[in-house]
């Protein structure tokens, strides 16, 4: 075989096989859809987390999703023995609000520091993949510094005090998921001051375009169990 066939033949193969390797590459509105798919498949699979012994996390149940008017018409909450989220269509966040909590809802121009503990499940991924009660992380809690201005909410990881917590450690970004920030509209912020009062807790369904920066680039949405609390340190 003369070497010009044989190099010919080569270069048809690297075209062909760059050619499938292009054709397997899901672009971004595929991702997206791929999303959603999951996210819906996600609302109705009544879902179990469960830590890496076996033990239960979080029991999710079955979604029933509700409007923002119905939220609004239920003093903004969501009834857990129906085991409602509310879905805010302009981000496509689902949130229940477990508890609404201790103390009252930020002002306008306040700033708070507030620690919070949570877990984060990979909804495409089935999967868990961030547990700050976990004893690896009890000593670095996650602390957000939050702003209010006029009803719009900023808010990065704190890092100085304890190096930062799960999230910061683990994705290397100080800015807080926006998806995070979304019940800050309907909890309260305070410390707990006495043993019948409960911080606030939410649950929160997260899509990547209003999650953390490696949700955001590989296009995946998050399942969150959040706790919110005022924290003592200023």
């Amino acid at each position: 075989m003369k070497k010009s066939t044989l190099y010919g033949i080569v270069a048809l193969v690297l075209c062909a096989t760059a050619f499938g390797a292009c054709n397997d590459d899901e672009t971004y509105a595929e991702k997206k859809e791929k999303e959603r798919k999951a996210i819906n498949s996600f609302l109705q699979r009544d879902v179990t987390i469960v830590g890496p012994e076996g033990d239960t996390l979080c029991h999710v149940g079955r979604i029933h999703p509700i409007s923002e008017k119905q939220f609004r018409s239920q003093d903004s909450t969501t009834n857990l023995e129906n085991n409602e989220y509310v879905l805010f269509r302009n981000t496509g966040i689902y949130m229940q609000i477990v508890r609404r909590g201790a103390g009252r809802k930020m002002k306008s121009g306040e700033s708070k520091q507030i620690v919070c503990q949570f877990l984060e499940y990979n909804i495409l991924g089935d999967s868990l993949q961030l547990n700050s009660q976990v004893i690896y992380w009890a000593a670095n809690p996650e602390i957000l510094d939050v702003t209010n201005t006029s009803g719009t909410y900023t808010a990065t990881f704190n890092t100085s005090i304890f190096g930062g917590g799960a999230m910061y450690q683990t994705y290397g970004n100080t800015s807080v998921p926006s998806g995070w920030l979304t019940p800050l509209n309907y909890i309260n912020v305070g410390q707990q001051m006495s043993s019948d009062e409960g911080i606030a807790k939410v649950r929160l369904i997260v899509p990547h375009s209003e999650g953390h920066s490696n949700a955001t680039t590989s296009v995946y949405p998050c399942f969150y169990e959040i706790t919110y609390q005022e924290t003592s340190r200023h």
